[in-house]
């Protein structure tokens, strides 16, 4: 469990590195959006048959990380458009 915390994190961290831009996201959001991302990046992997959901895999880390880096591009156009409404 502690593994998987902290493959989530190191998937955010790489996401946020990645996608261009500041993003206005806390270490909590960033965590949450890596955690995501690895499950899907594992559910597609055991789709796909390189390996179990739970299990680090080259594919499945690399579709974590694409995941992630959409996850952070939605969550901002998100929070983009609610910060708007308040204005």
């Amino acid at each position: 469990m502690i593994g998987f915390i902290v493959a989530g994190l190191i998937i955010g961290a790489l996401a946020r590195l990645i996608k261009p831009g500041k993003q206005n996201l806390g270490i909590i959001a960033t965590l949450l959006l890596g955690l995501v991302g690895s499950v899907i990046g594992g559910t597609i992997a055991n789709l796909l048959g390189t390996g179990d959901i739970m299990e680090l895999n080259v594919l499945g880390f690399i579709v974590a990380v694409i995941a992630s880096v959409l996850l952070i591009g939605v969550a901002e156009s998100v929070a983009g458009s609610r910060h708007k409404v308040t204005r």
